[in-house]
């Protein structure tokens, strides 16, 4: 019995050292003064980003809300938005523009890493960040204030709930040495899984209406399409295409949830 009660206690543990360290990694928040983690436990981060999505899409819609009361709409949303910029430190934005410079430019599997890896950004990288937070920012400025908060309460954790699945369907691209966090991610277990999913699922209670669960299709389509272009064109993933997905996959979102809401009103 006594063998067991601390089994228990040893699985506990790890778990939180796993969930403080998708924290560290996915925020730019203090977390890593709570604990120092070990490098093995950020393989494991993944299935733990969704619920780091309750924590950055709360932050950024109780900005929305509070600044919705003294600024116009537009205002209140562009704040949000900067919210969780400087949560994350742009890490997905990194990434995302790093996707658009490397499939953009690359005629090659060897080029797109190459060019993925090169830390300076390119036209494509440009274009692709303005066009990106353009349509972000147009998408829930098309919304009221109040559904706008909801879109992201559910949106932000679903959406990394399914970028994480990249994981499941992709090796990854390069090898371990040639990785930019020297980390690569171990595919989930059956018991991570279900946790990903229960995060990401959790938050979709925040729509108001059960129509809006349609948007949830948008995102699921997107992430088959970009894994398969991934597959095609490096036979794998990297971390930039994670944060790269997961950034075009709550777009989507949004546009179904406009789409959605302009089609019930």
């Amino acid at each position: 019995m006594r063998s067991f009660f601390y089994l228990c206690l040893s699985k506990n543990r790890i778990n939180m050292l796993r969930i403080l360290a998708a924290f560290i990694f996915f925020t730019r928040l203090p977390f890593g003064r709570l604990a120092e983690i070990p490098a093995e436990y950020f393989k494991n981060i993944v299935s733990h980003w969704a619920l780091v999505g309750w924590l950055t899409a709360g932050a950024s819609v109780l900005v929305l809300y509070a600044a919705s009361f003294f600024l116009p709409a537009s205002v209140a949303v562009s704040c949000a938005i900067i919210t969780r910029l400087l949560i994350t430190g742009c890490l997905h934005e990194d990434g995302l523009a790093d996707f658009f410079d490397g499939f953009g430019g690359g005629t090659s599997r060897e080029r797109v890493l190459e060019i993925m890896k090169d830390s300076h950004i390119g036209s494509y990288g440009v274009i692709g960040l303005i066009s990106y937070f353009g349509l972000y920012y147009s998408s829930l400025n098309a919304l009221p204030i109040e559904l706008a908060g909801c879109a992201m309460l559910a949106g932000d954790p679903f959406c990394k709930g399914v970028a994480g699945m990249i994981i499941n369907r992709l090796p990854y691209a390069r090898k371990a040495e040639e990785a930019k966090s020297k980390i690569i991610y171990n595919r989930m277990t059956a018991n991570e899984y279900l946790f990903c999913a229960v995060c990401a699922l959790l938050p979709l209670g925040w729509l108001p209406r059960a129509e809006y669960l349609w948007a949830c299709l948008f995102p699921v389509i997107t992430w088959y399409l970009l894994t398969s272009l991934m597959k095609r064109k490096i036979q794998g993933y990297t971390g930039d295409c994670c944060g790269a997905t997961f950034l075009l996959c709550e777009l989507s979102f949004y546009f179904g949830f406009v789409i959605i809401y302009q089609t019930i009103q």
